[in-house]
């Protein structure tokens, strides 16, 4: 990540929704159209909160069994209020059958003190009520009752959740309709992007609501229209 975005140019990608910026991000023939985003198994726990975004740092962890050599969580810590911010903790749950959850009322606290803003995993969640409250943002693939034997495998490596590889430091948007990455090559100019992309439409869109629609003016419409 060699040029963080500013917290003006955060606060405008945050003003969309997720696929208003797939939309935007489309404009720039970066990457195929299918590609950049994680799937539908990973949800917003709570879809009524505003949009994620934010800097991944990445996690593996494992809960089935006990850890032989458990990592240093201090260490983790202090490498987790070290890393740039926003951060997106994104943790990938080893287990196959995922069984015991890293997050919960205590972990969502300790990790906004240290600059997080939310988690996305393929693992489990816990205490939604408790970490609804203070504004911690979950994704996740399971809601779990217990923390079983969870503990850290490793951090600061690429992970795949969602089917997506994510590395540390790839910019993250997430809301309730999922979780998406944007190129850091043209995050910069994205959130501009995406209010020409919505400007187009909304030509469409009034033609479709118009009181005196036809077949041709919708056609008219979709002419004005560069994006697609």
């Amino acid at each position: 990540m060699s040029n963080p975005l500013t917290a003006a140019e955060l606060a405008a990608l945050q003003e969309f929704a997720t696929p208003s910026l797939s939309n935007g991000i489309e404009t720039f023939n970066v990457r195929p159209r299918n590609a950049g985003f994680m799937s539908s198994d990973i949800r917003c726990i709570f879809p009524e909160m505003p949009p994620m975004v934010g800097y991944a740092f990445t996690v593996k962890i494992s809960a089935a069994q006990q850890a032989e050599r458990p990592r240093d969580v201090w260490e983790y810590r202090r490498a987790v209020l070290a890393a740039p911010g926003p951060k997106i903790i994104v943790i990938q749950d080893l287990d196959e059958q995922v069984v015991g959850s890293f997050w919960g009322e205590v972990n969502g606290n300790i990790h906004k003190a240290l600059g997080a803003i939310g988690t996305v995993t393929n693992g489990g969640v816990r205490d939604l009520n408790e970490v609804r409250a203070f504004g911690f943002h979950f994704f996740a693939q399971h809601v779990l009752v217990s923390h079983a034997y969870v503990h850290l495998e490793d951090w600061g490596l690429p992970v795949e959740v969602g089917g997506l590889t994510v590395k540390p430091g790839d910019l993250l948007h997430g809301d309730l309709h999922g979780v998406l990455q944007i190129p850091h090559e043209i995050a910069a100019d994205l959130a501009r992007a995406t209010a020409e992309v919505e400007r187009q439409e909304r030509v469409v869109i009034s033609a479709a609501q118009s009181s005196d629609f036809s077949i041709e003016k919708l056609m008219a419409a979709y002419q004005q229209m560069k994006a697609y």
